[in-house]
């Protein structure tokens, strides 16, 4: 095994610029894997991150098998090309479960490593990767009947992600809310949920036991008229500089333990802002599976 002395970005499909634009100098890029020279660096628009990856040279699949099931057990292949052997050496390391997770779930345990085929007899691979979960996909089991859009599924991989969720006695507090996917989740683990945005929740959410509906602008909201809360969300869309002046405002006060707030980008990807709120103590920026032209703050982060 040969070390690269690279780190190995997995972009999300559909933002290979996005990454390449925010980790700056790249050695190359290979569909959606980006190599990188040196020590891995912040990236939020990864979807997984490969640390110090490896160079195997293999004689075939079986030998490509044995010397992977050498470093670990459970191994994730992302298929880059030769397609054929790449799954045939998969079919020979230990089955990884692929099937949707039930929220809430904790976060897996067990190491998960990365590989791919470079060409025929070349393995790249890496045993430590940034998520737990294959290629950084957290597929859920969804609910298709209760949630009024799929946004749910945002706030269910954030949580997840952070690893801790409001529960009973509880109080949060989701801006931007209609039509009430973000309020659901919450009320679903039995929080209490204030809940504001100038457009209606879907009827069945604002009828819901603990959540108080209020039609108003999320930005026209003075923490002090709150009070203390457990959680704030924010979904709504504006500008990432808006949404940074809204969340000072909030942290300022000291009222709220956590976030959870959607940067949404219209035309450019915002890339100043997205990084002024990862220079925020604590916090960290994700593009999270289920995002699409945006990231998502959590904070605490741990």
């Amino acid at each position: 095994m040969t070390p690269l002395n690279q780190t190995i970005y997995l972009a999300p499909e559909g933002f290979v610029d996005d990454l390449v634009a925010e980790l700056g100098d790249v050695a190359a890029v290979e569909d959606r894997l980006v190599f990188v020279d040196g020590p891995a660096r912040p990236a939020a628009w990864a979807q997984n991150v490969w640390f110090d990856p490896v160079r195997i040279e293999v004689e075939s699949i079986k030998d490509a098998a044995k010397k992977l099931r050498a470093v670990q057990r459970n191994w994730a292949l992302w298929s880059l090309r030769h397609h054929r052997r790449a799954n045939l050496i998969q079919e020979n390391l230990p089955h990884v479960s692929a099937k949707p997770i039930a929220f809430p779930s904790p976060i897996p345990t067990a190491p998960l490593g990365s590989w791919t085929l470079l060409d025929e007899f070349t393995v790249i691979a890496a045993a430590r990767c940034s998520s737990p979960w294959r290629h950084g996909e957290l597929h859920f089991v969804e609910n298709r009947t209760a949630p009024p859009n799929r946004a749910y599924l945002k706030l269910w991989e954030a949580l997840t992600r952070m690893g801790r969720h409001p529960g009973p006695g509880d109080r949060c507090l989701d801006l931007g809310s209609s039509p009430g996917g973000w309020t659901w989740v919450l009320h679903e683990l039995g929080a209490a949920v204030v809940s504001v945005d100038k457009a209606p929740l879907a009827p069945e959410i604002a009828a819901l036991p603990r959540v108080d509906y209020r039609q108003e602008s999320a930005f026209g909201l003075k923490p002090q008229d709150i009070g203390p809360l457990d959680w704030l969300v924010c979904d709504v869309i504006c500008y990432p500089t808006r949404l940074l002046r809204l969340v000072d405002e909030w942290m300022k006060s000291g009222l709220v333990k956590n976030f959870v707030c959607t940067l949404k980008f219209q035309a450019e990807t915002d890339h100043e802002t997205a990084r002024a709120f990862a220079a925020i103590p604590g916090g960290r920026v994700e593009h999270l599976f289920h995002n699409k032209h945006e990231v998502t703050w959590m904070w605490p982060a741990a």
